[in-house]
């Protein structure tokens, strides 16, 4: 019984580790992924006084278990509410161009090497507590 699961795992990598197909199956997954993992994230590094530098990195991203049922006493609410979110980390530091002369031109920014689903900390993530 566990030999069909073998071989479709081996199959499904097979097929995953092809370079014509990787972006196929690579968007499947992503749609239909549910969990947390890290992945590839570009965006634009900004400092007051400093010209803007796009940068990619590793970040955290997925769907995590949630949900929320009405109970009978305050807060009339139980709710278990998960993120996906930085697990451990490692910082690096880049210049920014074109910075004046008084602006110290370094931008330090977190690299993810593990995430999980876990509670929000506003130490590390930018949580929504309220609509």
């Amino acid at each position: 019984m566990k030999k069909p699961a073998v071989v479709l795992c081996c199959f499904l990598l097979g097929i995953s580790l092809q370079s014509d197909n990787i972006s196929c199956v690579s968007t499947i997954n992503l749609r239909r992924f549910i969990g947390c993992a890290v992945r590839e994230f570009t965006f634009l590094a900004r400092k007051p006084g400093c010209g803007s530098l796009h940068i990619t990195t590793d970040a955290c991203w997925g769907r995590c278990e949630t949900w929320e049922k009405p109970i009978l006493e305050p807060p009339f609410i139980e709710s278990y509410q998960r993120v996906c979110t930085y697990n451990e980390t490692r910082l690096e530091t880049v210049k920014l161009p074109n910075c004046q002369p008084n602006v110290d031109p370094t931008y330090t920014y977190p690299v993810a090497l593990r995430c999980d689903c876990g509670v929000c900390l506003t130490s590390t993530t930018e949580c929504i507590t309220s609509v």
